[in-house]
């Protein structure tokens, strides 16, 4: 089955478009654009240059990915977005590039950017991720998997946010967030473990109660967070998602939020 073009619809003669694509009227498919299987482009969206979307992508009306970096270092370099396969584009989001040659913003799979959204170039985002509307990531960021970003939350450059954490509505990431945290305020503080969000997602009770003891020790007790995560240890009888967290907070370049 060929691709199936809006005649209004505008494609780069060095695009690639997969069986099943479909293109909506007066949509914009740049060079350099490769759209996997099954994708759909809704009308008005533009897709830049430069961009890969992997099996059955959706990008809705007006929708804007593969676009210059907002990085005034940026002098038209070759840069990349790349995305994998399932997620959903949803009306204004904008997906930069990366900045420097060979840069590259990525993005993994099934996950569901909202209105508005907004990725800064050289971004790194995980799978199963769902950013709320208005939502926005400086350049830089990286979000693992699973992670929960409410409406008009925002990521500072160069911070992360750790798997399964939550992230409130407005709140302002300065520092990095740790996983399976919530964390909400304009402040942004932490609120607890997202005990709720880790047993819908199957986390046994045995994990849970393990996070909830490292969290409590790192972020309730009264040392500080070198003597938490010596306290922790590091042997193999440690769960694997404590060691995850541990091991999340010792990489930390600019500090954790508590």
């Amino acid at each position: 089955m060929s691709a199936l073009i809006h005649p209004t619809a505008i494609i780069d003669s060095r695009a690639e478009l997969a069986d099943g694509v479909s293109v909506g009227p007066y949509a914009i498919v740049g060079p350099g654009v490769r759209l996997g299987r099954g994708c759909s482009v809704g009308s008005h969206a533009v897709i830049q240059c430069n961009t890969v979307l992997g099996e059955g992508c959706k990008v809705f009306p007006h929708a804007t990915l593969g676009f210059d970096p907002q990085d005034l270092k940026f002098k038209d370099e070759v840069s990349w977005f790349e995305a994998g396969e399932g997620n959903i584009f949803r009306e204004f989001c904008s997906m930069n590039r990366g900045t420097g040659e060979g840069g590259r913003t990525q993005v993994g799979s099934h996950n569901l950017f909202m209105a508005y959204t907004h990725l800064g170039h050289d971004c790194h985002v995980g799978s199963h991720v769902i950013m709320s509307n208005n939502a926005s990531l400086a350049g830089h960021c990286e979000v693992e998997d699973h992670v929960i970003m409410a409406g008009f939350a925002a990521a500072h450059q160069y911070t992360r946010i750790g798997e399964y954490a939550m992230v409130g509505g407005a709140a302002v990431i300065t520092k990095d967030v740790c996983p399976y945290v919530i964390i909400s305020g304009d402040i942004a503080k932490l609120f607890g473990l997202n005990v709720i969000g880790l047993k819908r997602a199957g986390f046994s009770a045995e994990e849970v109660a393990a996070l909830e003891g490292a969290y409590k020790l790192i972020f309730r007790g009264k040392l500080n967070t070198t003597q938490a995560l010596e306290a922790i240890g590091d042997g193999p009888e440690l769960s694997p998602r404590v060691r995850h967290l541990t091991s999340f907070i010792k990489a930390s370049q600019r500090g954790i939020h508590k």
